[in-house]
């Protein structure tokens, strides 16, 4: 995989990134899900954008993931991401807190602390979140000191995922359902207003009482809010996809991989075609739960002011999907159905796990799974 271009001379040198070394994966023979593999290198070859659609076609049949490789970012691209967002969380908490996300009124850049989720009655969420919106002037917040030296390096790899991977597996799903190349990146600019971010994730780790008390739940089984997620490679087993027959199956953390998952906003304009994957997070395997668990994702999301309406494609007219369910967001934009989807995870009163449907916004409703 080819390095993002970056000059000596616009890399900041006034906050020093440590290098970042990845542990071991588990020992342990866990139930692996069966998941496709993309390789993105084929993108630009003849046939090879038909070639990709046909594999991804008969991949989200089963199961709303997949992976890619071959996508142009290096290792060290990768692991310098991971450091940073390391020394993030390393910052005080008084520190950390200036720069807190407003959960409450559905925004979702900045800091997210851990604990304001209830897992179970008396137990709560163990995630530190850190995400930054696109670069862009209208989503212009706050930032740590880190995130300041190193813009240049941050921004280079957000930019690189949305226009070398998202703006490709978007294509994608445009012929897979017969529509022109390039109709959903004209509703995924990146120069428009969208709730699009790189998160830095961290998931403490519990101790043996903890986890047995949440029943070795660390999140609970759940849809993301947009279009896709990218998940980069990280070797703590703890990520869960569940099958169309209901049954939890862990996702490997393959090396020069990306976890890629479907979600909301595609399953909205596509009727359910283009389903949104039920994943959850639970405690890592013994031999890896003495570590606290580092995540670098990206998340890809419409422009706030699309309606949720679904495309008008013969593929979907041919295989049953071309009427509105009654699960359907018309009415709704892809911004309102984020901040919604925010706001109602940080509400007080009831645990996550006594939550199965919750209503979101205009009647529509966010399914939690155990």
């Amino acid at each position: 995989m080819a390095a993002i271009a970056q000059s000596p001379a616009s890399v900041p040198t006034g906050y020093d990134i440590p290098t970042y070394n990845q542990i071991p994966e588990t020992s342990f023979d866990l139930d692996w899900a069966d998941l496709a593999t993309l390789d993105l290198s084929l993108f630009d070859q003849p046939g090879g954008k038909e070639q990709l659609a046909k594999q991804l076609f008969k991949a989200i049949q089963n199961i709303g993931f997949f992976y890619i490789t071959n996508f142009g970012l290096s290792q060290e691209d990768v692991d310098r991401q991971f450091s940073i967002g390391k020394e993030i969380f390393k910052l005080p908490i008084d520190e950390k807190l200036k720069f807190r996300a407003e959960l409450e009124k559905g925004g979702y850049n900045g800091y997210k602390p851990m604990g304001l989720r209830e897992i179970i009655p008396g137990v709560y969420d163990n995630t530190e979140i850190y995400n930054i919106p696109k670069f862009i002037p209208a989503l212009e917040i706050p930032q740590p000191g880190i995130v300041n030296h190193n813009r240049p390096i941050i921004e280079g790899f957000a930019r690189h995922i949305h226009d070398q991977i998202a703006s490709k597996l978007l294509t994608l799903f445009a012929i897979i359902l017969e529509l022109p190349e390039d109709y959903f990146l004209k509703v995924h600019r990146y120069e428009e207003k969208s709730d699009c971010h790189l998160r830095y994730m961290k998931y403490h780790q519990r101790t043996d009482e903890e986890n047995e008390k949440a029943g070795g739940i660390w999140s609970k089984g759940h849809t993301d809010f947009g279009s896709l997620t990218l998940l980069f490679r990280q070797p703590v087993a703890a990520l869960q996809v569940r099958t169309p027959e209901g049954e939890w199956k862990w996702v490997k953390p393959y090396p020069g991989s990306i976890t890629v998952n479907l979600a909301d906003s595609l399953h909205f304009l596509t009727n359910g075609f283009l389903k949104s994957s039920i994943h959850r997070v639970v405690a890592p395997p013994p031999d890896q739960r003495n570590v606290d668990r580092l995540g670098v994702l990206y998340f890809v999301r419409p422009e706030d002011s699309l309606e949720l309406r679904p495309v008008v494609s013969e593929v979907l007219n041919r295989l049953g999907y071309d009427r509105t369910t009654d699960n359907s967001a018309v009415g709704i934009t892809a911004g309102e159905w984020v901040k919604a989807r925010v706001a109602k995870g940080v509400d007080r009163g009831v645990a996550r796990s006594e939550v199965g449907d919750q209503p979101i916004i205009g009647g529509v409703v966010a399914k939690y799974y155990d």
